[in-house]
């Protein structure tokens, strides 16, 4: 012979958790991660630009690059000049 049997599971109010305590957590907002800024002496920015190659100096004064046009100038000047 079979029966049916419900389980109603009865908890008093009490012992619930109030609304505010099923929300889940608010996330922490991510931040950027902070960068950081390297700034090179006069010297080691002349090192720098001896070494460069033309085209990376050609690439340098098409994006505005003032030192780069400089160059630019100066050694179309020498070249003009012969020198």
């Amino acid at each position: 012979m079979l029966s049916a049997t419900t389980h109603v599971n009865s908890t008093p109010a009490a012992a619930q958790p109030s609304a505010a305590a099923r929300q889940p957590a608010p996330q922490a907002k991510s931040q950027p991660a902070p960068t950081d800024t390297v700034t090179l002496s006069p010297a080691a920015q002349q090192q720098q630009e001896l070494v460069e190659t033309p085209t990376q100096t050609a690439r340098e004064a098409s994006k505005g690059d003032i030192q780069a046009r400089n160059l630019q100038a100066r050694e179309a000047a020498a070249q003009a000049h012969g020198l």
